[in-house]
């Protein structure tokens, strides 16, 4: 038997009945074409690296199965009709890879939006983006401070520091000299 997987992106809004039906779907063109399916899995809803049918954000699903050799073409021609035809509303691109016989069954599924929702800031601090932190107004006064307080003395300062060091020194001079 030849084992197989495909990637389905579907529409973000897909509901769990709309997924539900396009996993009978799979099954009764899997089955009809005497194979077996291993699983069909949602992973979950992820931002998108560019737009798709002018959506940002999308669902994944992963599909795994096995059919033998001489009813896949038929299989593989009836799952890009129900994409192109039944289900052209729902999923918006889809990807078939052949699986090798000898191949683990194992993947690591990416975390998706769904499974952790971050704060904007905790995940540019997580991953080492503060600098695109926007800073409030109590936040400059903050840092406006604390930079203050750790500058050395100001310019004003300094001459009537050297002034006081001159005068102790001066004095002990001349107590040494009148010793």
């Amino acid at each position: 038997m030849l084992r197989y997987e495909v990637l389905l992106l579907t529409v973000p809004e897909i509901t769990k009945d709309e997924s539900q039906n396009i996993q009978d779907l799979f099954s009764k063109a899997i089955r009809k074409a005497k194979g077996e399916m291993t699983s069909f899995d949602r992973w979950g809803k992820y931002r998108l690296a560019y737009l798709v049918r002018k959506n940002e954000y999308g669902v994944y699903f992963l599909v795994r199965f096995s059919v033998l050799s001489e009813e896949r073409d038929a299989l593989l021609d009836d799952l890009r009709d129900i994409f192109v035809f039944k289900c052209n509303n729902l999923i918006m691109k889809h990807m078939f890879q052949r699986l090798d016989d000898n191949a683990s069954e194992e993947y690591k599924r990416p975390e998706s939006l769904e499974d952790n929702p971050q704060d904007l800031n905790d995940f540019l601090k997580k991953n080492e983006m503060s600098g695109l932190l926007k800073k409030s107004p109590a936040r400059r006064t903050q840092e406006a401070q604390e930079e203050a307080a750790a500058e050395p003395v100001k310019a004003e300062e300094a001459p009537q520091a050297e002034v006081k060091e001159q005068a102790v020194a001066e004095e002990a001079t001349s107590d040494s000299k009148e010793s």
